[in-house]
């Protein structure tokens, strides 16, 4: 579909150089006398429409682009959707046509809320998704108790995880922030998320919070595949995911970081990523403006 713009774009340009040309070749047959003049112009006109078609052709490149991976991003949230609701209707469906044990209909009850807290925090993505890109919308500040916030998310996405103990807290107790507690929130999740999702199955996942200083220092750091320094730059722009369509294993809709950095942006915060030891990566966040006492 979006190769015949291209061709066309091609022949055109193509089409209207080739009729400069000739019409400056005969434009100095008919005046020879102003010859220099026809080609200071011709060539001062060229280069114009030289840099306008390079331009018009990037601005192509970059739609062309945002199409693709906004028709990956809605693959993405069509499987991410699809996956848990059909998970969840054979949960219930098992459970309304089998005479199970509790114990059985308590596992069941738990994957299906398990499905149900990730439908949930992809719909939270998208929403402050959509907010972010409003330029006009000013996040709502409050006072809150971010160490038990984070305990809290790592609390249930370990129940989510694994059977053993994978998230390892180091969490200074009664560190407060102001900010927007929904965006944070979000902020923690998808950090948390990505080092279980890009980690072996029930690999360690270690999660630090402190207070230094007057500045706040949260950090992320798994043991999983690790990210390569050519991509470290791009992982934070809107639906980019590592690695290619094809290759790619986890799931994912390519927002999770870019909410990440545009939020942490909003609350004047910095995130470094840098490479773990031996395998893996570390998220750090640095809090200076909104730490309180």
């Amino acid at each position: 579909m979006l190769k015949k713009p291209l061709v066309l774009f091609y022949f055109l340009f193509f089409y209207a150089v080739l009729q400069l040309i000739w019409w400056g070749i005969l434009l100095i047959d008919i005046a020879p006398q102003r010859k220099t003049m026809f080609i200071g112009e011709g060539i001062f006109f060229l280069i114009i429409f030289i840099v306008g078609a390079v331009k018009l052709k990037t601005a192509f490149d970059k739609e062309q682009k945002i199409h693709a991976q906004q028709h990956n991003f809605m693959l993405s949230v069509t499987h991410e959707l699809k996956s848990p609701l059909a998970s969840i209707k054979l949960y219930i469906q098992t459970i309304l046509k089998r005479n199970l044990n509790r114990e059985q209909q308590q596992q069941f009850l738990m994957n299906s809320l398990k499905d149900i807290e990730r439908l949930d925090d992809l719909v939270e993505n998208v929403l402050i998704a959509t907010k972010l890109d409003n330029t006009r919308n000013v996040m709502p500040k409050e006072t809150f108790n971010f160490s038990e916030m984070v305990e809290r998310i790592a609390e249930r996405l370990q129940i989510y995880s694994c059977t053993t103990q994978i998230i390892k807290l180091d969490v200074e107790p009664n560190i407060q922030l102001e900010g927007d507690n929904f965006a944070l929130s979000s902020v923690v999740t998808n950090l948390l998320e990505n080092a279980i999702k890009y980690s072996p199955p029930c690999e360690q996942v270690f999660v630090t919070l402190k207070k230094d200083k007057g500045s706040v220092f949260f950090s992320v750091a798994d043991l999983g595949i690790g990210i390569q320094d050519e991509e470290k730059r791009r992982i934070f722009t809107k639906f980019y995911r590592i690695g290619s369509e094809d290759t790619r294993k986890t799931k994912g809709t390519g927002l999770g970081l870019y909410i990440v950095k545009t939020v942490l942006e909003k609350h004047h915060a910095q995130i470094k990523v840098r490479d773990n030891t031996p395998t893996g990566s570390i998220f750090e966040i640095i809090f200076d403006r909104y730490a309180t006492s």
